[in-house]
């Protein structure tokens, strides 16, 4: 009877051990085994756009062997518009999980708000969780900026707007300037959100006025600050299927756009100004499709950007 309690014991205790030392022995184990779990296939949504950019390309492949490797992972789910995934780092990436620290690292958050810029505004983040153990197993999970009851209203007041603006006989170019000049004369800058924003941090107001950092604002609010005149040209550029990305400095973002075979930039905000007398609404199109080499000339700090990053545009 002894010894059948003894064995008792003995296996509860070693169940115990293995419980609670189950992530050291699961990385113990897939190091000597040298192998990596497979992880699960998708499909990606159709707002998809598999990018293949100078500093970050769409991969099918989800084992990382380097820090680009993640980079592109990380890219591949936003793009993809999966709102969880999971992928596992191989043994043979030794700093695997320190590059993932470091990419989801709140201190760097311009690598991930980078990585956003590549990918359609309906498949960008408002928020991104980062998991992962020490096994080296790493799951994203994905908290979309617009919901589908947005991305429908948004994409029927395109398709209202579109018939009213477009015909056959335009091109690429003209539908976009097309869209410029309506978004600007049926919008105004927001000079009052940061101030709202600062105020709904800090408890003192439940929400902004206007939906300004988001396609909605312009659409159906007539209000944007530059965010929200980037993600409504961005949805509209890829309706047309003109490759697109947004370009992000430390206080301004903006839309490149690949156009007879250049990338060019297109600034929305810069082609609002907002004037003394607010009763005037602005039209210019001195930002529309231009060359770095002409945007540099204007000399603005806002369109200062890392050209190690936006290669294109260099």
């Amino acid at each position: 009877m002894k010894k059948h309690f003894f064995t008792i014991l003995f296996c509860l205790a070693l169940t115990f051990v293995v419980i609670y030392k189950l992530d050291f022995l699961t990385e113990h184990i897939v190091k000597y085994f040298g192998t990596t779990p497979e992880v699960a296939k998708k499909k990606k949504n159709q707002y998809a756009k598999n990018g293949e950019f100078f500093y970050v390309q769409a991969t099918d492949d989800f084992v990382p062997y380097n820090f680009q490797d993640l980079l592109n992972i990380f890219y591949t789910i936003l793009d993809a518009g999966f709102t969880t995934y999971t992928f596992y780092c191989p043994s043979e990436y030794e700093r695997c999980i320190e590059d993932v620290e470091y990419i989801s690292d709140p201190d760097n958050v311009d690598i991930l708000t980078t990585l956003g810029n590549y990918v359609s505004p309906y498949n960008n983040f408002t928020s991104l969780r980062v998991q992962y153990d020490t096994a080296g197993e790493v799951t994203l999970e994905v908290e979309h900026l617009y919901s589908n009851e947005d991305i429908v209203l948004i994409s029927n007041r395109i398709d209202t707007i579109w018939k009213e603006l477009v015909n056959r006989e335009m091109s690429d170019e003209d539908i976009i300037y097309a869209f410029h000049d309506y978004i600007i004369n049926h919008t105004r800058y927001d000079e009052a959100y940061e101030e709202e924003l600062k105020k709904v941090s800090k408890g003192l107001l439940e929400k902004t006025t206007h939906q300004a950092s988001k396609a909605n604002g312009p659409l159906f609010e007539g209000y944007a600050i530059c965010s929200g005149y980037t993600d409504i040209m961005a949805i509209i550029l890829d309706k047309i299927g003109v490759p697109n990305f947004k370009v992000a400095s430390n206080t301004h973002v903006w839309n490149a756009v690949y156009i007879k075979d250049k990338w060019l930039h297109l600034d929305l905000t810069w082609d609002d100004p907002v004037s003394e007398d607010h009763s005037i609404n602005n039209l210019l199109h001195k930002f529309f499709l231009i060359d770095t080499e002409t945007l540099e000339k204007f000399d603005i700090k806002d369109h200062t950007f890392n050209k190690s990053i936006y290669l294109e545009l260099k």
